[in-house]
């Protein structure tokens, strides 16, 4: 889960999605106005774009070497002086000078336009990962600081936490794969993967934490569902001391009571 915010301070001028909408990563959440930003990069653009001085410096290059070519000529026929030629010689490479400086300074103006199209970028607020809009805290017209925007929330895959007995502790391991019963009617029990047991014990509920990740494709279960879990040891019984909780993933672990859990 994510509190997802803006680099900028602005007014949102435009909101592209809502609450409980599904996004993909990068799909745009909101906008800022941006009249300023859109001028920049567009006069960006444009010089960019212009090519018409490295156009004549290289026409001013090419004219500069055929006047070498041709006093070289005529200093092998005698007709002019080597300094004619030297001449020649040091127009043409002030022309060569001339055409690298013009195509570096749009060199620049790439690099110009590059910035002004990334500030105006900023000016619009993508989603991070796919996943769903839990809450949305702005609305249109509203002036955005250092604060979140909205919310936005993995649930495909679900992780779920489990509140398991100190007397199962040794049972379970990465890579281990558990029972989990939603306490969802009409809903069948599903398959979910150890991916951490936590090492430190509650001694207050004498229990230990469990981690697992659970596959939740088209977005089947919703998130927030108590849950049971089946534990090596239970003889296929969902364990009555077993506390599970199935969240979004990356969701900070809420401990629920023991023996029941949630989706």
């Amino acid at each position: 889960m994510a509190e997802v915010g803006s680099q900028v301070i602005g007014l949102v001028e435009r909101l592209h999605v809502e609450r409980g909408q599904s996004v993909a990563a990068g799909q745009p959440l909101l906008t800022l106005r941006a009249d300023v930003e859109r001028a920049n990069a567009a006069a960006a653009d444009s010089r960019a774009r212009i090519d018409a001085d490295v156009q004549a410096a290289a026409a001013s290059l090419a004219l500069a070497e055929q006047k070498v070519r041709r006093a070289e000529a005529l200093v092998a026929q005698n007709f002019v002086s080597d300094q004619a030629a030297d001449q020649a010689r040091g127009e043409a490479e002030l022309a060569h000078q001339k055409l690298q400086q013009v195509r570096g300074q749009q060199r620049v103006y790439v690099e110009e336009r590059r910035v002004a199209e990334a500030q105006l970028a900023l000016r619009t607020v993508r989603s991070p990962f796919a996943g769903v809009v839990v809450e949305r805290y702005v609305s249109l017209g509203e002036r955005v600081e250092e604060r979140p925007l909205l919310r936005v929330a993995v649930i495909d895959p679900l992780r779920v936490e489990l509140m398991v007995p100190t007397a199962q502790y040794g049972t379970l391991a990465p890579g281990d794969r558990v029972t989990i019963r939603p306490e969802l009617p009409g809903t069948e029990p599903v398959v979910a993967t150890v991916r951490h047991v936590d090492r430190v014990l509650d001694a207050a509920s004498n229990s230990f934490r469990v981690r697992l990740s659970l596959p939740n494709p088209r977005y089947r279960l919703p998130a927030g569902l108590r849950c049971k879990a089946d534990l090596p040891g239970t003889a296929g019984a969902a364990a009555p001391a077993a506390a599970a909780g199935i969240k979004p993933a990356m969701a900070p672990a809420a401990r629920p009571a023991a023996a029941r859990g949630s989706l």
